[in-house]
């Protein structure tokens, strides 16, 4: 497929996709194009792809786990999350905290790591990529770095598709795919 970069052979990829129970989503620039809109209040916003936010529906209503670690903690995300049916938000503190955040999560709620896919894009998402179990991913538009440890690269950027696809790549390894749409 043009503009996937696939860093394991796509028989191991279907495997590992195959094995998911728990997605877990950076939110800007993974669930977000990363623009943060400003207003006079001070109150920030971000836009989400209503795509993206069906596949997370899509996923729930799959059986999939889904969670969101982020540095970012707008209400305005929380609410949006929480009408998807998102239960698992670990939102805010220092972005140099985040891996703490995705241990405590992965520790809480007893999860296998080679049971997760992670979908992170920028530098603050690096100690949880390289995590040696977990099936680490990324929007197009990721940074280098990323784009380096990720076993998939998602032909979409992020906030335009990159999150659908991961979700459809899981749903149809798993043959649930056609499940959810009918």
């Amino acid at each position: 497929m043009a503009g996937v970069r696939y860093l394991c052979r796509m028989t191991d990829l279907h495997q590992r996709f195959l094995n998911i129970k728990t997605l877990i989503f950076d939110v800007d620039g993974v669930l977000t194009n990363g623009d943060v809109h400003l207003l006079e209040s001070g109150e920030q916003f971000r836009t989400f792809d209503i795509k993206d936010s069906y596949a997370l529906g899509a996923a729930i209503k799959a059986g999939l786990r889904v969670g969101i670690v982020s540095s970012a903690n707008a209400e305005g995300a929380r609410k949006w999350f929480g009408v998807l049916g998102i239960r698992d938000l670990f939102m805010g503190g220092p972005p140099d905290q985040k891996i703490n955040a995705y241990l405590g999560y992965v520790s809480r709620d007893n999860l296998t790591e080679s049971e997760i896919l992670y979908m992170g894009d920028d530098i603050i998402d690096y100690p949880i990529l390289t995590r040696p179990h977990l099936l680490p991913t990324c929007p197009a538009d990721a940074v280098d770095e990323i784009r380096a440890v990720c076993q998939y690269i998602s032909p979409k950027p992020g906030g335009r598709g990159a999150v659908r696809d991961v979700v459809e790549q899981v749903l149809k390894a798993q043959g649930k795919y056609l499940d959810i749409i009918i």
